[in-house]
């Protein structure tokens, strides 16, 4: 759908559109009078017209009239609901209009200008859905033609005052979405999204409660979101534990799901009683059916995708299972009872209710082990907390009648490393990721953990916007971003804007602020020097430069928003950008005083000095998140979520110094000549494909999606050539983009060739949360190493073959003895 901004205070197509096609335009204000709205009377429509009448409140300044009653409409009335209602019925009648192309599908409308045959003067903008959430997704993209941000309420992109309103009333029937179930997991809440709802938004309940998730799924319906995994953890009570919550998703026409950990709609870290035995199906297992049945029999009522299996009582694995082979038998017994118990609770066959097993982490490895789930069940495939998927589904697999989809993190608390505080996630591997799910027919559901929702915005409505609409995943990620800055700030400053948080997902990409202690977590480990400083501080200098430039720039953008986008950005741009410069600044200055004071270096107070006010900004920009449009956001935003070391305030080191003691000693050389790095995309391939914004140098290489695995080399390889100015000892070092095999049936191989030499085979398939597993996502970056004895001076040749569809080549380093060993990419030219 064409999109358009508003101009001098007039939202007009007139300009833009042919005389014939004015005769369809409908003005829903005309400076003086706005549009009524009918709706069919079902909680659901009365809800998304009164979401409507606030949008056309705020833009024109007059309050439309809201009915269920169509004698309420004088001129002109948007008219909304499902089609099988009596309301659009008897307008479909009384107008003469078709809406058979409806028929039997999910979640689409027809939006069309029709008038009334009984009362000529009378015309209906009819939005007629399939559904009821075909009608408001109908709703929906009248808001976001009229100008209305989906953030409006949750990031305070204020509609602003037209003097006209007018769109299109020609007909249109919207596509059905790509991905049938898409929605949100609300988790790792404890220091964001519960204590604001607790003590600022929903005080009168003390906890995320109806008036909480109303907002929250208003927000869903604006991302066109239908499915809620609600917030778990021990520091909010159950979803059902609280009235309303379970009506409130009702009334919206949302989804329930549970997460993973969370089987029959049970929060067992809060609801399972320990006085009623262990969690354990082995040794307890009336019990916990029982307890299983009150659940099924409570919530037959609403509309719910269930959660099957059995795990730990919280995120551990399935208690009493000694084996492998145990758990297996354990979990098929355990789904044969869940599907019965449901079965029965809502009087229906099994395959009937809709049902999901996601394979998450030891899920994954019983799965493996030959695990026969019911046809109907579809299976939810998970990333590994960290951006990549660990598998898709097998041709075989993708045959299934329940059909798969998957689970993914833009927000995590784990090992190696918690990343809670700022939504860092590259665009680019979202994108890579949810295209290789959609190639692989894993279409039937996608769910996305978005922490405490803020500050993962951008994020979270990429991931939804793809899901929703498959084709917005072919253009390149920065192409979508610059479209949402525009959006919610002009376009005059949209380009800017998203160039600036490009470099600031590209600088988390390398390493997010999160992980830049250098320590892990789980068990939590101290902080220690990081490795940008192995090759003398230039490279933490570096980096510390281009976070400044960004937030620089930032500011500078700032300056040029009008009053009303001022909070907006600092939400959404200006808090995460400083915040993440600020870290990082305050972090390497650190290292580079603990560098200078090793080598006995001036400047070590003057770090540390900068190191202090840098942590001084973090605190200022959190308190200034927090009282934001007078503390509606109090206690949203933390800046230490759970507490690890590397959101400590350190000790600032100060010396002692006097004129003449300071011995100065220079960085570590640059051997200049000694290194070559090649950007994977210098060469190109048939069976390679181009992944933009992908990697250190801004684009990668996928082996395509369709490609067979081999045993052997074939087709044209990548060819690459080089140039050496002296000779040496050297190592080839391959970086790739830490994927996983694209499913069980494939590896993650390529074949390397340098010259003459003979063919290597490189496997870069990593097991379960290796300690190289966690390198791997710390950094983003898989390595493989290849020495080389006394590689010549001239020119060289490299030739890579993909062996399995899907790995990701990023760039490779040609390093010769003491070159400099960066932690990034080098420094090219």
């Amino acid at each position: 759908m064409r999109s358009f901004r508003i101009i001098r205070g007039i939202f007009s197509l007139a300009a833009l559109l042919p005389a014939a096609a004015l005769a369809r335009q409908v003005e829903l204000f005309d400076g003086r009078e706005v549009a009524s709205i009918v709706h069919s009377g079902e909680r659901p429509a009365q809800l998304a017209a009164e979401l409507l009448a606030r949008d056309l409140t705020q833009l024109t300044g007059t309050a439309p009239r809201v009915s269920s009653d169509l004698a309420a409409c004088r001129r002109l009335c948007v008219v909304l609901g499902p089609r099988d209602s009596a309301l659009i019925r008897d307008v479909a009648r009384e107008t003469g209009t078709d809406l058979t192309e409806l028929r039997g599908q999910w979640e689409r409308y027809t939006r069309l200008l029709v008038g009334s045959k009984r009362d000529p003067s009378r015309r209906y903008l009819l939005i007629a859905g399939s559904d009821m959430r075909g009608a408001i997704w109908g709703v929906i993209d009248l808001t976001r033609e009229i100008g209305v941000s989906s953030w409006e309420w949750w990031a305070d992109v204020t509609p602003r005052r037209v003097k006209r309103l007018t769109v299109d009333g020609s007909r249109r029937v919207s596509a059905a979405p790509s991905v049938q179930y898409r929605g949100i997991f609300l988790n790792d809440e404890d220091w964001g999204l519960q204590p604001w709802a607790a003590k600022t938004y929903e005080p009168q309940t003390g906890d995320i409660g109806p008036r909480t998730y109303a907002r929250i799924f208003e927000l869903m319906w604006r991302l066109k979101a239908n499915l809620i995994w609600p917030a778990m953890h021990d520091s909010t009570k159950p979803f059902y534990h609280i009235p309303g919550n379970a009506e409130a998703a009702r009334d919206h026409a949302i989804v329930v799901g549970t997460s993973h950990a969370e089987p029959m709609m049970r929060n067992n870290v809060r609801e399972w009683d320990d006085k009623d035995g262990d969690f354990n199906f082995f040794t307890n297992r009336d019990r916990m059916v029982h307890y299983w049945r009150r659940r099924a029999e409570e919530v037959k009522g609403f509309e719910n995708i269930y959660t099957i299996g059995l795990r730990g009582k919280h995120d551990s694995a399935m208690e009493g299972a000694e084996t492998p082979e145990k758990a297996r038998e354990a979990m098929t017994q355990v789904m044969a009872i869940q599907r019965e118990l449901l079965a029965k609770a809502q009087g229906k066959t099994a395959d009937q209710v809709p049902q999901v097993l996601t394979l998450y982490k030891e899920v994954l490895d019983i799965y493996g082990t030959g695990l026969k789930v019911p046809e109907d069940v579809t299976l939810v495939w998970p990333e590994d907390n960290y951006g990549y998927i660990n598998q898709l589904p097998t041709p075989a697999e993708r045959q299934r009648r329940g059909g798969s989809g998957i689970y993914y993190h833009i927000s995590y608390w784990g090992r190696p490393h918690d990343y809670l505080w700022l939504g860092t996630t590259h665009p680019a591997l979202i994108r890579e990721q949810l295209d290789r799910a959609w190639q692989m027919d894993a279409r039937k559901l996608w769910v996305v953990n978005v922490g405490d929702i803020k500050p993962g915005e951008y994020l979270t409505q990429y991931f939804l916007d793809l899901a929703f609409d498959a084709r917005a995943i072919a253009p390149a990620a920065e192409t979508h971003l610059t479209s949402w800055t525009a959006t919610q700030f002009g376009a005059a400053n949209a380009a800017e804007i998203a160039a600036i948080m490009t470099e600031y997902y590209a600088l988390a990409f390398e390493r997010r602020p999160e992980f830049m202690g250098f320590g892990q977590t789980e068990p939590t480990r101290p902080n220690r020097i990081g490795d940008y400083i192995r090759t003398g501080g230039g490279e933490a200098l570096t980096r510390i430069d281009r976070y400044r430039s960004i937030s620089a720039r930032a500011e500078a953008v700032a300056k040029q928003l009008p009053a009303d986008r001022q909070d907006a950005f600092f939400q959404l741009v200006l808090y995460p950008v400083r915040a993440a410069a600020s870290l990082n600044e305050r972090n390497l200055r650190l290292d580079l005083a603990a560098l200078y004071t090793r080598q006995g270096r001036a400047g070590v107070n003057a770090l540390a000095d900068q190191a202090k006010a840098a942590h001084a900004r973090i605190v200022a920009d959190t308190a200034a998140y927090n009282s934001q449009n007078g503390g509606k956001w109090r206690g949203m935003m933390d800046m230490a979520p759970r507490r690890l070391p590397v959101f400590d305030e350190p000790l600032y080191p100060q010396v002692a110094t006097s004129p003449g003691t300071a011995r100065r000693t220079p960085t570590a050389p640059v051997a200049a000549g000694r290194i070559v790095s090649l950007a994977a995309t210098r060469a190109s391939a048939a069976d390679w494909e181009v992944v933009p914004g992908l990697g250190s140098r801004g684009s990668a290489l996928r082996a395509k999606l369709d490609l067979p695995s081999r045993a052997s080399v074939a087709g044209t390889p990548l060819d690459y050539r080089f140039e050496v100015t002296a000779s040496g000892n050297a190592e080839l070092r391959i970086v790739a983009i830490p994927v996983h095999p694209l499913t069980s049936a494939n590896g993650l191989r390529i074949a390397v060739q340098l010259d003459d030499a003979p063919i290597q085979l490189l496997d870069f398939r990593t097991f379960g949360r290796s300690e190289e597993w966690k390198q791997n996502v710390l950094t983003n970056t898989a390595v493989r190493t290849i020495p080389v004895r006394q590689l010549a001076k001239g020119a060289h040749r490299l030739r890579i073959h993909a062996l399995d569809p899907g790995f990701i080549l990023d760039r490779i380093d040609v390093r010769l003895d003491e070159a400099p060993d960066y932690y990034g990419a080098p420094p090219v030219g």
